[in-house]
């Protein structure tokens, strides 16, 4: 499937990426945060990035289930979003709110999922 990225037109890269989950987008979702995760990581602010890699891991895992057709895969990255969402609770974001948008939607999202297993 060919996407026209033009649909990503949202003013931040969270509207972007919380646009992309909703759409099932869920590959270009992924690329959507790696701008900011790196800058996070450059401005050694850890706990930030690795939320990022959480919520990117989250869209990747679906990507795994839904594109590729690898289940196993997406059990496995899945972890990963398990594994740092939790710093979500304890780090400072604009928009803050956004960020919990996209955390609840890749859960929802998951259990769906995890239903078809």
């Amino acid at each position: 499937m060919k996407i026209d990225y033009s649909i990503f037109n949202q003013k931040t890269a969270i509207d972007r990426f919380l646009f992309a989950v909703e759409n099932g987008y869920f590959v270009e979702a992924h690329e959507l945060l790696e701008d900011d995760w790196n800058f996070y990581k450059k401005q050694e602010e850890k706990e930030k990035a690795l939320v990022l890699k959480g919520l990117i891991n989250g869209a990747t895992a679906l990507a795994l289930f839904h594109i590729k057709k690898r289940p196993l895969g997406y059990e496995k990255v899945w972890l990963a979003f398990i594994k740092y969402i939790p710093l979500l609770d304890i780090v400072e974001f604009e928009d803050k709110d956004k960020y919990y948008k996209a955390k609840n939607l890749l859960i929802k999202l998951s259990k769906e999922v995890e239903a078809k297993l």
